[in-house]
């Protein structure tokens, strides 16, 4: 079936011609039949002016990235077929980078299939539908999930801000299976428990599984650790395990520390982990009053800046904190800390981390930089993509 035809002006499809998976709304021509007629999330082609077909995907007239291109092959449809074969080449790679079935599916754009989140947890699955487009497309999605993986259950998590921002609902619901738990979470040879329905995101940031390993290294002879914004203690459990002799996980969220709780207990651990719940800036104030001192500081706060209005405060959250972090981290000792603020990029956040360990008299050398896992791959087109950042300093 011939799809509706949305043009480009001239001069304003080179971008997207170029590799980049978005249309923005100002480089539409809004005067074309299609753009009115089209309802939020219908399947489109893309063409340039003089009509060269760019690609097929999902058009939403409502919002600021209004197209997202799924595919740029002419014979190729965006059917059941389509879906099939993006999630099937997923799950190859996934299986390839992860030993165990814990870990990000898909990865949205970086995946080919724009608005779409899973992170797979064993036999259950947690789902975000970002885009219009992909809810429409979500009947074809279960259907391959299913047929895939067949998953004992799926939580829909559809209550990310960026559904407003689509004309969608916010909401969260369980579509397959009866929920209502924790599930465990495999990750570097410890079983941790992840809430799929009330937990952050998607109820687990498998994002920084690789950074949980690299710290917990550094971690093994350690007299004591801190990690902040510790939430179900990705961070703090490895460590304990690998050998610190105490830790001490802050979070302000009491259901995150609960579950954080249950694991130290399920792996042996909770001798060692305590879990305290306090804004963390206020929590690191204390501390550096009390003249506390840790040999490893985890900083992995959520993002302080979420768009570009929040660029100013965001930084000097970032600088404030760095500050903080350092001011309580023993001499010769380490400090990670890290942002998924995909505005605040690299350098930015890397200027600002050393003006807070400028302003806490703190002096030191960057061992690390990290990124996200490979199951959260980069869209060669799409800085977004590459959100996560973090360093692992080592202070003077």
């Amino acid at each position: 079936m011939a799809l509706p035809i949305i043009r480009l002006h001239p001069q304003r499809h080179k971008r997207t011609q170029g590799g980049h998976p978005w249309v923005y709304s100002n480089e539409i021509v809004t005067e074309d039949a299609a753009v009115k007629t089209s309802a939020p999330g219908d399947l489109v082609e893309f063409r340039t002016h003089d009509k060269q077909l760019i690609g097929k995907g999902s058009f939403n007239s409502k919002t600021l990235i209004a197209g997202r291109i799924f595919t740029r092959r002419a014979a190729e449809n965006i059917d059941g077929n389509f879906i099939r074969t993006r999630l099937s080449d997923a799950l190859a790679l996934r299986t390839k980078l992860v030993a165990e079935p814990y870990y990000r599916l898909v990865h949205a754009e970086a995946d080919a299939l724009p608005g779409l989140i899973v992170d797979r947890f064993g036999p259950h699955l947690s789902v975000q539908l970002n885009t219009a487009g992909m809810e429409k497309l979500w009947p074809l999605v279960e259907e391959a999930l299913m047929g895939l993986l067949a998953p004992e259950s799926i939580v829909l998590r559809n209550d990310s801000a960026s559904r407003a921002l689509e004309g969608l609902a916010r909401e969260v619901k369980i579509v397959r299976g009866t929920g209502g738990g924790p599930v465990e979470v495999r990750e570097n040879g410890l079983t941790y428990f992840a809430d799929l329905h009330g937990g952050q995101k998607t109820g687990w940031y498998f994002d920084q599984r690789d950074n949980r390993a690299l710290v917990a290294r550094y971690a093994r002879d350690a007299a004591n650790v801190l990690d902040l914004y510790c939430n179900a203690g990705g961070f703090a459990l490895l460590a304990a395990r690998a050998g610190t002799r105490s830790v001490t996980g802050v979070d302000s969220s009491e259901a995150a520390l609960e579950i954080a709780t249950k694991s130290a207990a399920h792996n042996d651990l909770a001798t060692k982990c305590r879990f305290h719940r306090a804004d963390v800036f206020e929590d690191l104030e204390r501390r550096n009053k009390a003249g506390e001192k840790f040999e490893v500081v985890i900083a992995d706060p959520p993002a302080f800046i979420k768009s570009r209005k929040d660029m100013t405060s965001g930084a000097r959250g970032y600088r404030k904190l760095a500050k903080l972090a350092a001011s309580v981290t023993a001499q010769k000792g380490m400090l990670f800390i890290a942002s998924c603020s995909y505005n605040m990029e690299l350098p930015s956040f890397t200027e600002q981390i050393a003006r807070g360990l400028f302003e806490a008299g703190r002096t030191g050398r960057i061992l690390h930089t990290v990124f996200a896992a490979p199951d959260h791959p980069v869209h060669p087109h799409l800085p977004e993509s590459a959100y996560l950042k973090g360093m692992l300093i080592g202070l003077d």
